[in-house]
């Protein structure tokens, strides 16, 4: 029971002096003083700090030294110390009780020391270690029981408290002193009215924390950006301009001093060398609102003195942040207007490319505001009367396109104009036969319109369909024609044998009107195959010319009994691959055509030439009234006629063929007559 009164009046002896003493040092010997109290058969105990190289050193303990070797003295080095290795790494108390079974301790210190038994502790608090603590009998055993070494991890973990304190008391102080300080930089710096100034200044305060007369600036051309126009070195300083460079250089680091520089320009972001040569090399960017403005040089000749710990190099780039708007304000105080010009021609060089991008749009383009005046058009917009866009500038688009109100354009510019949303539709001209595709944005000060010129995709979409069609009705003659026949074959053979007989003589008229319109049937039939057949076969090198002539009888024979014209106009053209009897068939439903749209002494014409990009043309030309545009719009559509006993496949048949002769059909008209053109590509 004495014994636990006595530990207790310790710990509270020692809660008091933490409590109340400041010095460390005073601490830890009343923290070894009662730890050697406690346990009697215990006449050396010492406390070991942490050092910046890693080691432990000794700092207070009992007795202060021993055969002649003082406490002070004694490093422990974690790496070669295995028992002080696994100390640090598990955090817990080890007790060996025979040395001589154990590899973990240095041999030479227990034959030293005649260390029979030892308890090594760590010093910690919330997992970070701060010390250690060894304890042993001088040619003795301890034999400590479970409770002794307890008494003793209580009073260690006092020193931990007073080691915290001391730490955080010190973290303290060095707060206060730094903030102090960069008060003192931010005044200082505030009433320089020179760039040489700023920098003595900020030389002045890192040779206070860093202890070294020798730093340097290496300022960076504003418009040269990575170009270094000067170098300002401490006034203080005995070395030279010249000499500086002269000395860094002479150096053995891994890059040159020029690379370092450029390093740190790059990066934003501190160097420092290690100890070379006695000499150790701190490098800190010199940085105003994220633009760098220099590199500021500190060089520290002290030996093993000059290895900077973090604090001192945090503080040395607050010193240098802190300069550096100053530094900034009053280097480019008078290179302002020198920056304004250099910004106005770049923002116009900027505007020209954005001028020339748009300009390179091949279709038109301009935009307007909101009192649907011109603010922009670039040199393919269509405008009429033959006005550039420089005419047009200022103006109202609605009073220089008149035409296009109560239009499509007009309403779907309004809609994007005034509910500010994106735009996209097609439209026909209102100033020629064009498509446009038109596409409006707004903007916040009105619209920006692209219109396109899509009259050729319509003219293809409009082929397309025609061919699907042409498509759809070969497959429905594929389907049906030979269904169709057969019945129709046996239906006139019967007619036929039917006329035969006296008994039906009667109604030979009715029989003969059958036969004509099953004969008509099959015509159709015939027709519509034509029209699905889109094979390429027996095509042969063949004078056009030659085909004409060959029909040329039939078709003046045509003309005559109608009392018309026909006129030949045949030129030397190049032989094409052909098919005799499809052209034949082109050619009877197109001369056909022309002479049904003809009245009575009109003539037809008939020609063949050159064209150009190596195509033949074959002309049929009549003078009838022309197409009225309704019927253009329908023309090859299968089954649309305008004749009474047409069947509406003739044109389509004519169409179906030029496609096997990879050959295009089109025409011209007008009040005067209408000319079908066929285009033969040859190579």
């Amino acid at each position: 029971m004495l014994i636990e009164q006595t530990r207790y009046s310790r710990l509270a002896s020692i809660t008091k002096v933490i409590n109340t003493k400041l010095e460390l040092r005073e601490v830890l010997q009343r923290v070894t003083q009662a730890i050697s109290e406690e346990i009697v058969q215990c006449n050396s105990v010492g406390i070991y700090l942490p050092e910046k190289d890693g080691t432990f050193r000794g700092f207070v303990g009992k007795p202060e030294d021993m055969n002649g070797i003082t406490l002070d003295t004694q490093v422990i080095d974690i790496e070669t110390d295995l028992l002080a290795k696994e100390v640090i790494e598990t955090k817990k108390t080890i007790y060996i009780s025979d040395p001589s079974k154990d590899n973990r301790l240095d041999p030479r210190s227990v034959e030293a020391f005649k260390i029979k038994s030892l308890l090594a502790l760590p010093i910690s608090y919330e997992q970070e270690i701060f010390g250690l603590v060894f304890l042993f009998d001088y040619g003795t055993s301890m034999n400590l029981t479970e409770s002794e070494i307890q008494s003793v991890e209580a009073y260690v973990n006092m020193a931990a408290v007073a080691i915290q304190n001391a730490n955080n008391l010190k973290q303290k102080e060095n707060l206060i002193a730094e903030k102090q300080l960069l008060l003192d930089v931010t005044r200082d710096l505030s009433m320089c009215s020179s760039v040489q100034k700023s920098l003595d200044k900020c030389f002045y305060y890192l040779g206070k924390i860093l202890d070294s007369k020798k730093s340097a600036a290496h300022i960076l051309d504003p418009l040269g950006k990575n170009t270094i126009t000067f170098m300002k070195v401490n006034k203080d300083c005995d070395w030279t301009e010249a000499n500086w460079m002269a000395n860094l250089k002479s150096i053995r680091m891994n890059q040159s001093y020029e690379a370092m520089i450029q390093q740190v320009i790059e990066t934003k972001s501190i160097i420092l060398t290690p100890n070379i040569d006695s000499m150790s090399l701190l490098m800190i960017p010199l940085v105003s609102m994220g633009e760098v403005l220099g590199v500021i040089t500190v060089v520290n000749l002290g030996g093993e003195t000059c290895n900077y710990d973090e604090t001192q190099i945090q503080l040395a780039k607050s010193i240098v942040d802190a300069t550096a708007p100053t530094f900034s304000n009053l280097l480019y105080m008078d290179q302002l207007e020198n920056m304004v010009e250099e910004r106005t021609r770049e923002l116009a060089a900027a505007n020209e490319k954005v001028t020339s991008v748009i300009e390179s749009i091949t279709d038109g383009f301009f935009a307007l505001n909101k009192e649907w005046e011109f603010i922009y058009m670039n040199k393919h917009q269509y405008l009429p009367q033959r006005k550039t866009a420089k005419d047009v500038l200022g103006q109202n688009i609605w009073g220089i396109f008149p035409k296009c109100i109560d239009t499509v354009m007009y309403k779907e510019f309004h809609r994007a104009m005034s509910e500010r949303i994106a735009v996209h539709f097609e439209m026909t001209s209102a100033y020629g036969d064009y498509w446009y595709e038109a596409v409006a944005y707004p903007y916040d000060e009105g619209i920006c319109c692209l219109l396109k010129n899509i009259t050729e995709k319509k003219k293809y979409e409009k082929e397309l369909k025609r061919l699907s069609n042409l498509d759809l009705i070969g497959q429905m003659a594929a389907g049906i024609s030979h269904e169709i026949r057969n019945p129709m074959t046996t239906v006139r053979g019967f007619l036929q044998l039917l006329k035969k007989e006296s008994e039906f003589e009667k109604h030979n008229d009715y029989f003969n009107v059958m036969i004509e319109e099953l004969d008509r049937a099959n015509s159709i039939i015939t027709e519509f195959l034509s029209i699905g057949n889109t094979k390429t076969s027996d095509l042969q090198m063949l004078d056009l010319n030659s085909i004409i002539r060959d029909i040329t009888p039939l078709i003046k024979i045509d003309t005559f009994n109608q009392n018309k014209i026909i006129q030949f106009n045949l030129k030397d053209i190049p032989d094409l691959l052909l098919n005799r009897n499809e052209i034949r068939q082109l050619l009877i439903n197109l001369y056909r055509n022309g002479l049904e749209a003809m009245s009575a002494g009109k003539v037809l014409s008939i020609s063949t030439y050159k064209g150009d990009e190596n195509c033949v043309v074959l002309a049929v030309r009549d003078q009838g009234e022309g197409i009225s545009p309704a019927i253009v719009e329908k023309l090859g559509t299968p089954f649309y006629t305008t004749k009474d006993n047409g069947t509406g496949l003739g044109l389509g048949i004519c169409y179906a063929i030029a496609a096997r002769h990879n050959a295009k059909i089109e025409f011209q008209t007008g009040s005067e007559g209408t000319t079908f053109f066929i285009k033969f590509t040859y190579i």
